[in-house]
């Protein structure tokens, strides 16, 4: 004889109600759940389309802002600071030669403002559209067409070996503790951001600083990108030029052990 599983039209056994009831507990769990995670994601977005939320949008504005004000500052910085050492200079009671051995370390430091003969180097972007130029080589990847933070320290410090007095980059001097640093196509550069196409400027001897560019084996492979896949090289003779001083804090600041 059939048991009444058999028949769709009989009532189920009690048994088998009681089988069925944690299956039905657990289906209104997980029903409960969704409601409550699109309740969450209503309640969070507040009717606003979160894939083109405008705000968003506008994060790079608000980067590009505070790099803005973190250049006034800089400016505000540097003008106090002048302020400063004219009052300390007046009332120190130091010898004219002391004065003068303090104000050849600042130049030495990038405090300074540094007159002499520059050149300046320009690194761009390829095309985004770029391909291969020479045959042999494979078509490029995003990688290939933007400049990178190894480029940039690679021109910064040929300069450095070409026996440059002051260099700076787009419109900051470098010190000795100063990083650069990029972030996607982005500069970084002592608290300001910066976009391509990059500026390096360095006084010194034109001919010797561009012989280190030359021999830098760096700079070297970087100029297989630029031939191959169209990355911006430029070198400009400036003539005599002014380098402003470094602006920003020179105080040091280091982790400490927690005591």
């Amino acid at each position: 004889m059939s048991n009444s599983a058999d028949f769709p039209g009989m009532r189920s056994s009690p048994a088998r109600r009681r089988r069925l009831r944690p299956v039905r507990i657990l289906t209104a769990g997980v029903f409960a759940l969704a409601g409550l995670i699109f309740f969450t994601s209503f309640d969070t977005a507040k009717g606003t389309n979160i894939r083109t939320d405008d705000s968003l949008l506008k994060l790079s504005d608000l980067i590009h802002e505070r790099s803005r004000k973190n250049g006034e500052l800089d400016e505000s910085n540097g003008a106090l600071r002048k302020d400063i050492e004219a009052l300390a200079e007046r009332d120190d009671g130091s010898t004219k030669a002391e004065d003068d051995k303090l104000a050849e370390l600042e130049k030495r430091a990038g405090t300074q403002k540094l007159k002499g003969e520059a050149i300046t180097v320009t690194l761009n972007d390829a095309p985004p559209d770029a391909t291969a130029k020479l045959p042999g080589y494979p078509e490029p990847q995003p990688d290939y067409l933007v400049i990178h933070q190894q480029d940039l320290q690679a021109v910064v410090n040929a300069m450095w070996q070409g026996g440059a007095e002051g260099i700076k980059v787009m419109d900051q001097r470098l010190i000795s503790t100063s990083a650069v640093r990029c972030v996607g196509n982005t500069l970084i550069l002592q608290g300001r951001v910066y976009s391509p196409p990059y500026k390096i400027t360095a006084v010194g001897d034109p001919e010797k600083l561009k012989k280190a560019l030359a021999a830098s084996p760096a700079i070297q492979n970087y100029m297989v990108y630029v031939n191959v896949y169209g990355l911006g090289w430029k070198v400009e003779d400036n003539g005599p030029v002014t380098l402003p001083g470094y602006s920003g804090t020179v105080d040091l600041h280091y982790a400490k052990p927690i005591e």
